[in-house]
């Protein structure tokens, strides 16, 4: 639950969050790129004092979440164009910011070039998160959180994702155990079991889809969101002193650790690390070594990895998110300007 004397963290980290989110959202437009709206997010969050509690994340049209871009810009496996907004698009842009290890979560849904092809799909996926959010009162069940959210999507022809859900936050942890359902799940559901919790602050963020299925699925290798996060179980100096790690490899670890903390960071921030041990190296030779390392990290599981995700069946994707603190009374949302 909440320590009342850090309340204001959460409070200012929504706030940024918001600011962000509502800054960034003008620079969507067709003609930009991804990576330029990525890099000018992640800039604003810092100078208006927070940091990004994962990497901002772009997901355009039928992709849903879990991509930023890499250092060298590589486009993501089964996008055909290039990395630019054309007007008609429908963009994701997912904001995170931490304070002291204390997070704001949120996501918007826009369109390139405000031609009204999506204008319903986003409505209802705003409306869904609104919906959601005003069941947050303790004692409710989660079933009745996730029909709440469902509805708003059904009732305007759009399918709620099944399989990708909301998420409790707390200090140093974007994702912290407990899934919140953005579907009607129904109250046998084994996942889905519990109520909401007074003082416990959540991420509320359905997706809704054109398609079929209401279902996501996983975009190309493992680590193809270009996002990793440090998972906290294996210590380097452990790893270090049972040769799993050579010493390099461990001093590495050590950076990244002391740097994110268990919180999830792009392959872009991390990557100049090498530049300091291989100063001679070339861009191919540095990046051999970093897939070497991860690789290495992951197997001893150092390191987790996500996949960029897109629809299953290639519908459109809408999200709206909010982080909201539920208190006696209800609802509060974290993430106001």
């Amino acid at each position: 639950m909440v320590d009342e004397s850090n309340l204001k963290y959460w409070h200012d980290a929504g706030h940024v969050a918001r600011r962000a989110l509502e800054a960034i959202r003008d620079e969507i437009t067709a003609g930009s790129t991804w990576h330029s709206v990525i890099e000018s997010a992640e800039r604003f969050i810092r100078r208006n004092g927070g940091k990004p509690a994962f990497p901002v994340t772009i997901a355009v049209n039928e992709f849903a979440a879990h991509y930023t871009t890499d250092h060298s810009v590589t486009k993501p496996e089964s996008w055909d164009g290039d990395m630019v907004f054309n007007n008609g698009d429908l963009v994701k842009l997912d904001i995170g910011v931490h304070i002291n290890g204390h997070i704001g979560d949120n996501a918007l849904t826009v369109e390139v070039g405000n031609k009204g092809i999506h204008t319903e799909q986003i409505r209802a996926a705003k409306e869904a998160r609104d919906a959601a959010i005003e069941m947050l009162h303790p004692g409710t069940p989660w079933y009745k959180v996730g029909a709440a959210a469902a509805q708003p999507s059904i009732d305007a022809g759009f399918r709620p994702i099944r399989n990708l859900c909301g998420h409790q936050l707390k200090p140093w942890e974007l994702h912290a155990g407990l899934s919140v359902p953005s579907y009607a799940c129904g109250p046998e559901n084994q996942g889905f079991k519990g109520v909401v919790e007074e003082g416990a602050v959540y991420a509320i963020e359905p997706f809704n889809t054109t398609g079929d299925s209401g279902l996501i699925q996983n975009v190309g290798a493992r680590n193809s969101s270009n996002i990793y996060r440090v998972t906290g179980n294996v210590s380097w100096r452990k790893a270090l002193s049972r040769k799993q790690l050579k010493p390099l490899g461990a001093q590495l670890a050590r950076n990244i650790e002391e740097r994110y903390s268990t919180l999830p960071f792009a392959e872009r921030w991390a990557f100049p690390m090498l530049e300091k041990p291989f100063p001679e190296a070339d861009e191919s030779s540095r990046q051999s070594k970093w897939n070497a390392l991860v690789k290495k990290l992951i197997s001893i599981r150092f390191l987790e990895t996500y996949h960029a995700l897109s629809c299953q069946d290639g519908g459109m994707i809408g999200q709206f998110e909010h982080t909201a603190l539920v208190t006696s009374g209800g609802p509060e949302i974290l993430t106001v300007e």
